[in-house]
């Protein structure tokens, strides 16, 4: 069998065993595993490679990022910033048409730049921004799709944790790929914006429930009021938190590890004050930090030894030979990528492929359903309404791709 052949039998292998539910992490270690022992019929190769890929795949020190900034989101998250920055939102915006939309996307704009978790951004503004918005007359399923939409800004705006994954693993500079993701990620942001909108004011019908909008203009009208020491005191501290990060990150005062422990003790500093961490809450964070952690950290060595097993198989030379011969030039090959992760994307969670929204298995739109935990909202209206957002984040690509000066990297 051909190495080409060969390398698409253990991929197959490995899409089949997470179609029949398997974790991604075990798929990946069991396919290695007999990967390496089928192409070069050793055992103990085998075991050797998964021993080296278990201890040199997170011995590094930038792997300390990871639980760091995920310390960061929940501390943040638990202390109701997320809460706080949309309030002041969706008062500056309460005159737009579509206002709470662009609140809520604005808001996971500012909470994208410290968190860096798409989960955690989805989490949180399903409990804030849907019960705001259906008070208000948006239709149910728009008030989800936009909160699953623009949570995926946790992924593009840096810090992100997803950025920092894939640094590790394409073993590119995670600072540098920070910088990339500043210009698509907020302009992601605007299109999402934009995109609320021109939805209100054209088809009026897709965004607001309007015979619940008429019945509460009669009964009552709904008005926030913010003094300006209120809204600076609700901002102050993620616009701290902001700039304790993102500004030594960028000036270079901090390494990205170290980004992530001063961001993860600002956050602990806010959530002090705020007096958050009581009735168990600590131990809640904590926890789920180093839940989430371990399992980003097993799936990280589970995709370097895989990643060693196609090498070893000789696949990445055989592919890149295939593409060399097929004359698809730079921008088929991208369009070809694409393609591919966004086939996988269906299928894998955000950690294994970076895939959010699309389904069946969209991450962020089944965090929104348990979140919200309400039997009359369906998995498949919370696709329908983040549907446009699939669109908006189409459309952004095709800019950044027909356009690369976007990313700043490339400067």
């Amino acid at each position: 069998m051909s190495d080409l052949g060969l390398g698409g039998l253990l991929i197959g292998g490995l899409v089949l065993l997470v179609l029949l539910g398997v974790h991604i992490g075990v798929a990946l270690l069991a396919v290695g595993f007999f990967g390496v022992w089928l192409v070069r019929d050793n055992i103990d190769m085998a075991m050797r490679l998964l021993y080296m890929a278990a201890y040199n795949g997170i011995a590094d020190y930038i792997f300390a990022t990871i639980p760091l900034f995920v310390l960061m989101g929940l501390l943040v998250s638990i202390s109701n910033v997320g809460k706080d920055t949309f309030t002041v939102a969706e008062y500056l915006l309460r005159r737009v048409r579509g206002g709470l939309g662009v609140a809520t996307v604005a808001a996971n704009t500012v909470f994208a730049a410290v968190t860096g978790v798409s989960i955690a951004s989805a989490a949180v503004f399903t409990r804030v921004a849907v019960p705001e918005m259906v008070r208000h007359g948006y239709k149910t399923t728009f008030a989800t799709g936009t909160v699953a939409g623009s949570s995926v800004l946790g992924m593009m705006i840096p810090p992100s944790l997803l950025m920092i994954i894939y640094g590790v693993l394409a073993e590119q500079s995670i600072g540098t790929l920070f910088i990339a993701g500043v210009i698509p990620g907020f302009l992601l942001a605007i299109v999402f914006a934009a995109m609320i909108m021109l939805m209100a004011r054209y088809t009026p019908g897709t965004v607001f429930d309007l015979q619940k909008q008429i019945a509460q203009r009669r009964e009552h009208q709904i008005e926030l009021t913010l003094t300006k020491l209120e809204m600076a005191s609700k901002l102050v501290p993620i616009a701290a938190l902001v700039a304790l990060v993102l500004g030594g990150l960028y000036s270079g005062f901090f390494t990205p590890t170290e980004a992530g422990g001063v961001g993860a003790a600002g956050a602990l500093l806010i959530a002090l004050l705020r007096r958050s961490l009581g009735q168990g809450n600590l131990w809640r964070v904590l926890h789920e930090t180093g839940s989430v952690s371990c399992t980003i950290l097993i799936l990280l060595v589970a995709a370097a030894f895989y990643s060693r097993m196609l090498s070893v198989a000789g696949v990445p030379v055989a592919i890149s030979e295939l593409v060399r011969d097929a004359g698809l030039g730079p921008y088929g090959f991208l369009t070809l990528y694409i393609g591919i992760v966004l086939l996988l994307g269906m299928i894998l969670d955000s950690s294994s492929i970076m895939g959010l929204l699309t389904p069946p298995f969209g991450i962020s739109v089944f965090t929104v359903k348990s979140t919200l935990n309400d039997p009359k909202v369906s998995v498949e209206s919370i696709f329908a309404g983040a549907m446009p957002f699939v669109a908006a984040m189409f459309l952004v690509l095709i800019l950044v791709c027909a356009f690369p000066w976007l990313s700043l990297a490339l400067t």
